[in-house]
């Protein structure tokens, strides 16, 4: 489970409205890149068991974990950014991108961001980039399990729209099945053209 030594220290400093910031989505060749941003109850009596990096859970406990988290929390928000502005920008500039959306839709606004190592953020409140925040950090943690169960569900549902690439298993990462059918079939809409050059060349 994550801990909350960065939750404490931001305390003890005096901060009172912090929230924990994630991504899902940086690695696929499809998709959007998603942040959540999440402000969740410090008391020790009200810390919900088993919140820790969203890649450490079964499905079936990451979304338990996220009905929880919801009715929780103070506040929480999602930033999402689509292929098409990570081919223009890189992956990391549409991932600041994402976060600072998140960030910036929480009202009122927190007084301090922890965040899962990206720093650098266009925020006008105090943030903390944190390695591995989220096995580090109980807020980074949630906001990692509410942004992979939101990603999640919308990979599902462009399965639907974009049937043959299996999306709905492999969430637009590079697996064999996924590599396969881009071969196959070549890319469709909400490919990210930019992390397709070594599979399919040049002349995408």
């Amino acid at each position: 489970m994550a801990e909350l030594i960065y939750e404490r220290q931001a305390l003890d400093q005096g901060y009172v409205r912090i929230a924990g910031m994630d991504e899902v989505g940086r690695g696929p060749l499809a998709g959007p890149v998603v942040t959540a941003c999440v402000i969740l109850p410090l008391e020790e009596d009200r810390i919900l068991e088993g919140v820790t990096d969203s890649k450490k859970l079964s499905p079936k406990r990451r979304a338990q974990l996220e009905a929880e988290i919801l009715a929780q929390a103070e506040g929480y928000a999602l930033g999402i950014v689509d292929e098409k502005t990570i081919d223009r920008i890189n992956i990391l500039q549409a991932t600041r991108k994402a976060m600072a959306q998140a960030a910036l839709a929480l009202e009122p606004p927190p007084e301090l961001v922890l965040v899962d190592a990206v720093g650098g953020l266009a925020i006008p409140m105090t943030q903390w980039p944190i390695i591995k925040g989220d096995l580090k950090s109980y807020l980074v943690g949630a906001a990692s399990i509410v942004a992979k169960e939101a990603r999640d569900r919308m990979m599902r549902e462009y399965d639907a729209l974009y049937p043959g690439y299996g999306f709905a298993r492999n969430m637009g990462y590079g697996t064999a099945e996924h590599i396969s059918a881009l071969k196959r079939m070549g890319p469709c809409p909400i490919h990210r053209r930019s992390f397709l050059t070594k599979i399919l060349g040049e002349g995408i």
